[in-house]
């Protein structure tokens, strides 16, 4: 084989293994804008999502409680605060419940009257 087929041969495989990088590059490429378009889609509809609804046993007041208070409050006063939430829960419930059975005109319950 003369000596220039071999500089034509390692001119073509030089040839080819840029073509296959180049080729490489550009899927690569390709890949990651559609990756950033779908993470900008993401971004647009995570930015125009409204507030989530308040839970309906919420009377809407603002919390006063400080994040990580309860580590160092006594266990009797978190218990009592437990307590005095989950009544106010409680009879917040209720009185939604009264209300809705009296507007639909429905019986109430016996337990859900006040006599007081």
């Amino acid at each position: 084989m003369p000596w220039w087929s071999w500089i034509l041969l390692w001119v073509a495989l030089i040839a080819v293994s840029l073509l296959c990088y180049v080729l490489l590059g550009i899927r690569l490429f390709r890949t990651f804008m559609a990756t950033m378009h779908e993470l900008s889609a993401a971004g647009e509809q995570l930015g125009r999502r409204t507030r989530l609804p308040e839970h309906p046993d919420d009377d809407g007041g603002a919390s006063p409680r400080v994040f990580g208070e309860a580590v160092f409050a006594s266990p009797e006063q978190m218990r009592h605060d437990y307590v005095t939430a989950k009544a106010s829960r409680q009879e917040v419930r209720r009185q939604k419940r009264v209300k809705r059975k009296a507007g639909r005109g429905q019986p109430q319950s016996l337990h859900d009257i006040e006599f007081s």
